[in-house]
């Protein structure tokens, strides 16, 4: 890991989608400090999704400088941006995006397959992927199941305890919430934010809620935030 105190750094950054000249996402300057808790609200096509791909690496930024862990994205090519997403960022998907044919704890330790750096810092992964699904309330009958036979909510935190395993400094969560009431999505955001606390974790989420405010320790409506025109993903 890297001795930048900031986990998340864009420095003029600014993109627009091939073809659609409608949309602009302009970045001045903008960061996520080491375990700090941030929420980005925004309505559909704010550019919550696209902003997100940018941090992740999935998508280039035209111009700027985009900085995870102290490491500038646009210094990695393609292939080195995918290898660096998998071994630093830990993604929640709105989806979850689970195998469902695999079980839980295979689902849980996918990431330690194309991550050497995650890896290193499990002395024992299928005994990880155990703690972990004890943390966030799965027992032990659920973990040898496919996933794509559990619950909704169990399902959301299968895809937590991916997202942490091995400790990546940073945990993206695309509208993790949304499909869950206002009981359950309490309980769950307390279990994600003690698993980040363990892990020492950075969390960037976005939403459309602003419900979940006073749970963070910094609240961004993202238009203010990108200087976004148009609409976006």
């Amino acid at each position: 890991m890297s001795d930048s105190a900031q986990a998340v750094l864009l420095r003029e950054v600014r993109f627009a989608w091939p073809g659609r000249q409608a949309f602009r996402l302009d970045v001045a300057h903008w960061q996520l400090e080491k375990r700090q808790r941030v929420l980005l609200i925004g309505e559909s096509g704010s550019g919550k999704s696209t902003l997100l791909s940018l941090v992740c690496g999935v998508i280039a930024a035209d111009s700027g400088r985009i900085e995870v862990d102290g490491v500038d994205l646009g210094t990695l090519s393609s292939t080195r941006r995918d290898r660096f997403r998998a071994e630093r960022i830990g993604i929640i998907f709105q989806q979850f995006n689970l195998l469902p044919y695999a079980t839980v704890q295979d689902n849980i330790l996918l990431p330690l397959r194309f991550a050497a750096a995650r890896r290193k810092n499990v002395a024992d992964p299928a005994a990880e992927a155990r703690r972990l699904c004890g943390e966030l309330g799965l027992d032990a009958g659920l973990q040898a199941m496919p996933a794509g036979r559990l619950s909704v909510g169990q399902q959301q935190r299968v895809a937590v305890a991916r997202a942490l395993i091995g400790r990546p400094p940073l945990i993206v969560a695309d509208e993790p919430t949304s499909a869950l009431d206002a009981t359950t999505q309490a309980k769950f955001m307390d279990l994600l934010f003690r698993q980040c606390d363990d892990a020492g974790a950075a969390l960037l989420m976005v939403s459309h809620d602003p419900r979940l405010a006073d749970r963070f320790d910094r609240v961004e409506p993202i238009a203010a935030m990108t200087g976004t025109t148009g609409e976006s993903r």
